[in-house]
């Protein structure tokens, strides 16, 4: 199912619902069938994700040194999507919410 978020000082967000209801646990809120983001948590809200943000990507570096890609005796694969690219879109729109004051919603 995919959760489309809503704000007036940005462009829709859409995503996964796995996706959704894994930021929005960063930023301490669940969930449901129709939520709100109110312009007084945005602060909390874009520290928290940037806080999980930047975790991602020290994790991601210290585990980079393990992928051998292109050495012998080991097969190349991908390195999974991060963090970042995931979040980045739904960050922004908390960004640009936060600079116009509006809320976030989604189920409506």
């Amino acid at each position: 199912m995919l959760v489309t978020f809503k704000c007036h000082a940005s462009p829709d967000v859409t995503m996964l619902e796995n996706l959704a209801q894994y930021l929005l646990g960063i930023i301490g809120k669940r969930l449901g069938p129709r939520g709100v983001i109110t312009h007084d948590e945005l602060d909390a809200a874009i520290a928290k994700l940037e806080a999980a943000i930047a975790t991602d990507k020290q994790e991601r570096a210290e585990h980079e040194g393990h992928f051998h890609d292109g050495e012998d005796g080991h097969e190349p694969h991908e390195v999974p999507v991060g963090l970042a690219q995931r979040a980045y879109p739904f960050l922004d729109m908390l960004r640009a919410a936060r600079k116009e004051q509006s809320d976030i919603v989604w189920g409506l």
